[in-house]
């Protein structure tokens, strides 16, 4: 396929959002349980949840860009019964909504005690409001992921790893994020956050590279002889169909060769995984709030290489025609 970058940026926006408000409240959760220190709410919780709102906004603002007619976008959610693209549409500002209520709760203190245990833990509004917001990031990232999950034909991307890598790239950068940011606002955390987002990068190149390895032994369930129904052992085609370029040729293949191709796997790689993980190491023992930053670009500029190989991998069965010769 040929990759949008107002998808890239889309997704990969959205992510981050989502990945930074489950590390919010993940870390209200604990405190609550008294397993962390408790943090001032409009200092911490919700300055970091109001980031996590702006890159949700950034990545909505990003996909009117590969709208034909914006103005007709609301019509994006009118197949939510059936179709997994209005589900995100609907889910996304759901969740916008959810994380600007759990923001705007901490930063004007409007918070109440619902129950105190004798052991100390605490459940608060705030918290109810998190929960909400937490079920609705999931629902966000499957609706995201089964995009293009459920998408048959396009074998590279029909498995349950591209819900999870998904999942665990979008928290990753989150989390990572995150790290940075209590480095500011909350140091006692940032040690929390940063091996948490350790564990969950771990995961997710685990995740990332199994779909690799299964997607490396794909064998083609379309061939030319099943394209044009001749089972003739050789067959060799000429022409691809057009004399100039359509809407088959440009959209549905990424016009690279197959050396770039492996180059960008390569650098999503170094850059998505190893690296950031390298610098999140060194910038906790240094308490270094540049390289946690740092640790943040990088995996973010790895994760636009990652969605542009992850949509250009995905070879539609109709290239077989248009693009055996091009």
């Amino acid at each position: 396929m040929n990759p949008a970058f107002s998808v890239i940026f889309l997704t990969t926006l959205i992510g981050v959002g989502q990945g930074m408000f489950l590390a919010m409240f993940t870390g209200q959760s604990y405190s609550a349980l008294e397993l962390l220190p408790l943090q001032n709410g409009a200092g911490f919780y919700g300055a970091g949840s109001f980031i996590a709102l702006a890159f949700l906004v950034a990545g909505l603002v990003a996909s009117f860009f590969h709208l034909g007619r914006p103005e007709r976008a609301w019509r994006s959610a009118a197949q939510w019964r059936t179709s997994w693209l209005s589900r995100e549409v609907l889910a996304l500002p759901a969740l916008m909504g959810l994380v600007f209520v759990y923001a705007l709760m901490h930063y004007l203190g409007w918070d109440i005690l619902l129950f105190s245990s004798r052991a100390g833990a605490r459940l608060q509004l705030t918290l109810v409001v998190g929960v909400l917001g937490m079920l609705m990031t999931f629902v966000l990232f499957v609706c995201t992921g089964m995009i293009y999950a459920g998408i048959k034909f396009l074998q590279e991307w029909a498995s349950p790893l591209t819900v999870v890598n998904y999942i665990l790239l979008g928290t990753a950068s989150g989390f990572t994020l995150s790290t940075a940011f209590a480095s500011v606002s909350a140091p006692e955390l940032m040690r929390f956050y940063g091996i948490w987002t350790l564990i969950i990068t771990l995961f997710a190149f685990c995740s990332r590279g199994l779909s690799l390895l299964r997607n490396a032994r794909i064998k083609a369930k379309s061939t030319i002889q099943t394209a044009i129904g001749i089972r003739h052992s050789k067959i060799e085609q000429k022409s691809m169909g057009f004399m100039a370029g359509a809407m088959t040729t440009r959209d549905f293949f990424h016009h690279q060769t197959q050396w770039f191709l492996k180059n960008v796997k390569w650098v999503f790689l170094v850059l998505t995984f190893p690296l950031p993980m390298l610098l999140l190491w060194i910038g906790m023992e240094n308490e270094s709030t540049y390289l946690l930053l740092a640790a943040f670009i990088v995996q973010y500029l790895g994760l636009i290489a990652e969605r542009w190989f992850f949509f250009a991998q995905a070879n539609h069965p109709q290239n077989l025609y248009y693009q055996t010769v091009s």
